[in-house]
């Protein structure tokens, strides 16, 4: 029997790529139909992240979040609903002088990084285990490993799954230790980051080194930035992890061909079959990742959207 694999649809993530790219969905109501084109070409997962319909950029405004899920939920679709909960530790330094910050930087404590996960629950949410220099200058994400304790326990006391974010070794030995601690509810879920500037890279080596410091029951997902989105993908479903796709990473389909979010679920789906498995179901991937056996159409994440 062929073995399921995740197939997770990053939809919009928080850096300027609209203006790069017009199938980068800016508003809720195109990020939520982004959603479900994903879900209908084979995604299990939708990971959210928002922006600010005015500007484009990045937002933690939790009326976006809410918009986007109960569109969702009132679709009926059936999908796993993955919010971010990255936003809020962007540090930008001046060019010259470390103090007085840039006026762009975005830095709050654990508690409002978490404010609409608290408020609306989803099935899962991201988790940065550690800070790191992201391949721009003077800007750096600070996810201190106090903040990283305190977010892993605010996640677990809201009964959702956090997904362990992975963006070099240091990060890795700080997740497995949350894990190890009870901090982290089995099966733990990993994802590995890799291919980015100034993170890990994205040779396989590098990969299986990873899988191998995992706890013994952890799910993991590898997912490669920009060209290298497929390559990683391929390496991940190789070495038994799972998979990650969307427009966050990547905005070509090709060379100098823009993607929209579903081809590339399509691309995925495709590649997953040639690989020997079959792309996993929303059943499967809530047994996979022990979460609670119901969907957003069915009364899963629809329900606590605005409790």
């Amino acid at each position: 029997m062929a073995r399921p694999v995740i197939i997770t649809c990053a939809l919009t993530g928080d850096s300027n790529t609209p203006a790069k790219s017009p199938h980068v969905p800016v508003t809720p109501a195109a990020i939520a139909a982004d959603a479900l084109a994903a879900a209908e070409a084979g995604a299990a997962i939708v990971h959210i992240h928002v922006r600010d319909p005015a500007t484009g950029k990045g937002s933690r405004n939790t009326d976006y979040y809410r918009e986007v899920v109960e569109r969702i939920a009132d679709s009926g679709a059936d999908v796993i609903v993955n919010l971010t909960a990255g936003m809020g530790g962007k540090l930008v330094l001046d060019d010259v002088n470390a103090l007085p910050f840039d006026g762009s930087t975005d830095l709050v404590g654990a508690a409002e990084r978490l404010v609409h996960i608290e408020a609306l629950k989803p099935d899962i949410c991201s988790l940065d285990c550690g800070s790191f220099n992201n391949g721009l200058d003077t800007e750096v994400y600070v996810s201190t490993s106090g903040m990283v304790r305190e977010m892993a326990e605010r996640i677990a006391t809201a009964g959702v799954k956090p997904e362990l974010e992975v963006f070099d070794f240091g990060h890795l030995r700080l997740a497995c230790s949350l894990a190890e601690e009870g901090l982290i509810k089995g099966p733990a879920f990993f994802q590995f980051a890799l291919g980015l500037r100034w993170g890990a890279p994205s040779d396989a080596a590098t990969m299986l080194l990873m899988r191998n410091m995992l706890p013994k029951d952890a799910v993991w997902v590898a997912f490669g930035a920009g060209a290298e989105q497929m390559s990683v993908a391929a390496q991940s479903i190789l070495l038994g992890g799972h998979v990650r796709v969307g427009l966050e990473d990547n905005i070509y389909r090709s060379r100098g061909v823009l993607a929209t979010n579903a081809q590339l679920v399509e691309d995925a789906v495709h590649l997953v079959k040639s690989l020997g498995g079959e792309p996993a179901n929303t059943t499967q991937v809530r047994r996979i990742l022990g979460l609670k056996q119901s969907s957003v159409g069915q009364g899963g994440l629809g329900a606590v959207v605005g409790a």
